[in-house]
């Protein structure tokens, strides 16, 4: 995985807004209210980076399709209210940003979570307009991550190659589905997720969200890239196997 860097897809939660905090203190507080303690390393483990479906199943395994309906319900309920009230940008991710404007670099975002819920915590944080038109879930794809459909969606809208791609999640689920889909992944250890949990092939794991634009123009300058200016593809309707 070399070569030109002319896309960069962000992640939302943990990577831009700083949600999981808020995510899994809320999944700790409903597994003591409906029957299964979680400590937060097992919640971080088995629900940061993971879609809805997921989620969804694996505590319907654990308690039944019922108790997960309520579970979800009353998750959803919660983490808006939380996000409303307490949701922050992930520091220095503005000044990142600001950066790769600077370096003519496209970016979008690919998150597991609900375009609505995407566009609120992007809204309340003030980056949605950096992202407008740019946004892709979850919701778009036949599986979230850790499938790769979500990462090769976002490209295919975007009209860039794959391998040009560069990923920038904090999930052990994000990291895997970039890898699958043929991209090179950048793991931000600054939040939750222990840093040897996002260490693995094709992947830079850095802690500070200011250090993302000084990597990247390294991998650039590596590469040869001279031209700050993207070769991209005209986009085009996406494949069916990715509706």
């Amino acid at each position: 995985m070399t070569g030109p860097i002319e896309l960069v897809i962000f992640d939302c939660d943990g990577v831009l807004v700083d949600s999981e905090p808020l995510f899994v203190r809320l999944q700790i507080a409903l597994g003591a209210e409906l029957g299964w303690p979680l400590t937060q390393r097992e919640a971080i483990e088995r629900f940061v980076g993971r879609s809805r479906q997921s989620i969804i199943e694996q505590i319907a395994a654990r308690l039944g399709d019922e108790t997960a309906a309520i579970w979800w319900e009353r998750l959803i309920r919660r983490h808006e209210a939380a996000i409303e009230a307490e949701i922050t940008p992930i520091e220095g991710i503005t000044e990142a940003l600001d950066a790769l404007e600077a370096l003519a670099l496209p970016i979008c975002v690919a998150s597991n979570g609900r375009h609505e819920k995407v566009r609120h915590a992007l809204g309340r944080t003030g980056l949605y307009e950096r992202f407008a038109g740019r946004v892709h879930t979850a919701a778009d794809v036949a599986h979230g991550k850790p499938a790769p459909d979500l990462f090769l969606y976002a490209a295919q809208r975007m009209g860039v190659d794959p391998a040009a791609c560069v990923v920038v999640e904090d999930s052990r689920s994000g990291v895997q589905a970039a890898r699958a889909a043929g991209m090179r992944a950048f793991g931000y250890a600054g939040g939750l997720t222990p840093a040897e949990w996002l260490a693995g092939p094709g992947t830079v794991v850095f802690h500070a969200m200011r250090e993302l634009p000084a990597l990247l123009t390294s991998r650039r300058r590596q590469q040869g890239q001279r031209t700050p200016a993207a070769r991209r593809r005209s986009p085009g309707p996406p494949s069916p196997a990715y509706r």
